[in-house]
């Protein structure tokens, strides 16, 4: 028998629609009935690709004995954190505050019927072990707590609350705003480099795609090295699905070497980012192809019928997290020729010992196409080509198996994300079909979740839904900036405006300054956040400092820039204290310093497609550099340049402009300079 989840669209509250556990949506029916019976709220957070949510569902909530517990104590609330950020950061920070450690998922919250948390914690296993009690006692002393130490509570709730108010109170804003956080970044997270394997840290190992950008752009060339390192061991070993394209999650070990399978498309649409600019620099394949191959899996395996991305893929597949990917050499031996085989046998890893709880060989190596060439005595060409063919044999076979399951909804801020990836990459690897992907995306996104000027996070079924947030604001006009540099629309410019007028009119503190995660007429909850840390996705506050910043040069729009500017007064303390955990909000100060060039190019079509195709390769990383047809009309003052019978470029740095460039070698001179 279903609950009222059933009438839910997203995937993973779908997922417990027929749990025994009286499930409630969060709103307020559940809110209502947990005042009028006093009874505390049982409130789960998870999403539908996570593992440890799959094991605490299939122990815990499809037990009737366990259900009957929740049902009798407790009014059970269930979250989808994808579609509720919201949600999810405010009790995030309350479980860090109440248990004194980082949260994750699935999160297990204990509320008030006013919403406080009272008592915290993540995966609960059934019965007692890994340290952490069995479930049903915790469901009971919790419920006893509630009933006979209400006094202790309040007294509680309310430090809490002002430890939570003070945690996002940044220090008064900044009169002067210097570069030193930049410099205390970079030293700070070249010290945390691995040597040996790329990355940051130790295990598990995050891709961490804003810290990554951050030092890729930054022109210390220590830290332009360390993430170029980076991207290859990324790319060449266990993180990037060799066959079919796509990076997961994270790395459970230091080496890059076993994945969590997870697949998110926010992960994606960074890196994708990432690898085409390192293609740009560098030149080297491996950069390229992890690019190719990220599109291929993103126009295969993610892209929906409306040309938008759907959210995720799981780990899981006939109940084992990473079954769908993993072989062995017999298996993969039967599918290919010997000389196919004897190059992907090295390469994938699959001449050395199972890598996979002992049994199974996950795909991803240390060897080079190079040596094992050089090994075969075949041309590196030669090589190449086996190994391209034993990747489409695999994939083919692949594709029989009981796939994971797919999280179908569309969120506007992950495909924000995945589009500026596109059109970042369709422009540094002079991919005009990638461009075209991109601005399908964002026409569907355009016609399906803005309506009358109002924004929506969420898409699935034909059906827009919930109120947008800071993040699918700033991440879509930072995309619609990278988009008109791939390919210039006029309407594409008008749509960046009006949501940098929503950012300043809905989510402004216009008080202080910096932006509230929600609007200024968002449902009222106990905690209103203003994020400026990185964490799987970059800052909304960092991303709407660079964007509005950008669009407000490009534009001359100078309240545009005012917001950047106030936003970086307001957490100049923060950077100064955490640096490197504001990656994003580092990049904002660095243009806000040294503001970014912008290029303007006119002229008769051929000759204008051929300067931009020319310029992409040596367009400063930070800059705006935009080819704007002949026959485009009602553009800004600022970009109405003149069109005549040859190409002109216009180069601003902020409000200082040179006069008009001709000749291409003069445009390539200044850029470089």
């Amino acid at each position: 028998m279903s609950n009222r989840l059933a009438r839910q669209t997203s995937p993973y509250l779908q997922q417990h629609a027929d749990n025994p556990v009286d499930w409630y949506p969060w709103g307020e029916a559940a809110l209502t009935r947990a005042k009028a019976e006093d009874k505390p709220i049982l409130l789960s957070i998870g999403y539908s690709s996570c593992h440890w949510c799959h094991v605490m569902a299939h122990e815990s909530f499809a037990d009737p004995a366990v259900a009957g517990v929740m049902n009798r104590l407790f009014v059970n609330v269930k979250v989808d954190r994808e579609e509720r950020p919201d949600l999810d950061q405010i009790y995030q920070a309350a479980h860090e505050l109440l248990a004194g450690r980082g949260g994750g998922w699935p999160l297990t919250v204990f509320l008030t019927p006013d919403q406080m948390p009272f008592y915290a914690g993540t995966y609960f296993p059934k019965q007692a072990r890994y340290g952490l009690p069995g479930f049903v006692e915790l469901l009971e002393r919790v419920a006893e707590a509630y009933r006979h130490r209400r006094a202790d509570i309040e007294t509680q709730n309310a430090a809490l609350l002002k430890a939570l108010a003070a945690e996002s109170a940044p220090a008064e804003p900044a009169a002067d705003i210097d570069a030193g956080p930049i410099r205390a970044a970079i030293d700070d997270m070249k010290a945390g480099y691995d040597p040996v394997h790329g990355g940051y840290g130790h295990a598990p190992k995050f891709p961490r795609p804003a810290d990554l950008a951050f030092l890729l752009h930054t022109g210390d060339d220590e830290a332009s090295g360390q993430v170029l390192a980076t991207l290859r061991n990324m790319a060449e070993r266990g993180l990037m699905d060799q066959l079919g394209g796509g990076f997961y999650r994270y790395s459970v070990d230091e080496r890059w070497a076993i994945p969590h399978f997870e697949k998110m498309l926010y992960d994606n649409g960074l890196l994708l980012a990432l690898y085409a600019d390192a293609w740009a620099r560098t030149g080297q394949r491996v950069y390229l192809r992890a690019a190719e191959l990220t599109v291929d899996w993103l126009d295969r395996e993610m892209t929906t019928p409306e040309g938008m991305f759907w959210s995720a893929l799981d780990a899981d597949s006939e109940g084992e997290e990473g079954r769908y990917y993993l072989w062995t050499p017999q298996a993969v031996e039967a599918l290919l020729s010997p000389e196919e085989y004897a190059v992907a046998a090295p390469r994938w890893g699959l001449t050395s010992a199972p890598n996979f709880e002992g049994h199974a060989w996950h795909l991803g190596s240390d060897h080079s196409l190079d040596d094992i060439a050089r090994a075969l005595a075949v041309p590196a060409d030669e090589a190449a080509t086996r190994l391209e063919r034993a990747r489409l044999k695999l994939l083919a076979a692949r594709d029989a198996r009981v796939r994971p399951g797919l999280d179908d909804k569309v969120l506007t801020a992950w495909n924000a994300l995945t589009i500026k990836g596109l059109a970042r990459a369709a422009r540094r690897c002079d991919r005009p079909d990638w461009a075209e992907r991109a601005a399908r995306a964002v026409d569907s996104l355009r016609e399906r979740i803005w309506l009358d000027g109002h924004l929506h996070a969420s898409w699935q079924g034909g059906e827009a839904r919930l109120n947008a947030y800071l993040d699918d604001h700033a991440f879509l006009l930072d995309a619609l900036l990278e988009l008109i540099q791939a390919r210039f629309r006029a309407i594409d410019l008008a749509w960046a405006r009006d949501l940098a007028d929503t950012l300043l009119a809905r989510f402004e503190d216009r008080e202080r300054g910096g932006f509230w995660f929600t609007g200024h007429d968002h449902e009222r909850l106990i905690h209103r956040m203003k994020p400026v840390h990185d964490n799987a996705t970059p800052s909304g506050n960092g991303i709407a400092a660079i964007a509005l910043g950008r669009l407000g040069h490009l534009l001359g729009e100078a309240r545009y820039l005012r917001a950047a500017e106030r936003t970086l007064a307001l957490n100049c303390t923060e950077l100064s204290r955490h640096p490197a955990a504001c990656a994003s909000l580092l990049i904002a100060l660095g243009e806000y310093l040294v503001p970014a060039k912008t290029v303007v190019l006119r002229g008769p079509e051929a000759e204008l497609m051929d300067w931009h195709r020319r310029l992409q390769p040596i367009c400063p990383d930070a800059a705006l550099c935009l080819a704007i047809p002949a026959d485009a009309s009602g553009l800004p003052d600022l970009l109405a340049k003149p069109v005549r019978t040859y190409v002109g470029a216009h180069v601003c740095t902020g409000v200082n402009c040179l006069t008009e460039i001709v000749r291409f070698d003069d445009l390539r001179a200044i850029l470089s300079a």
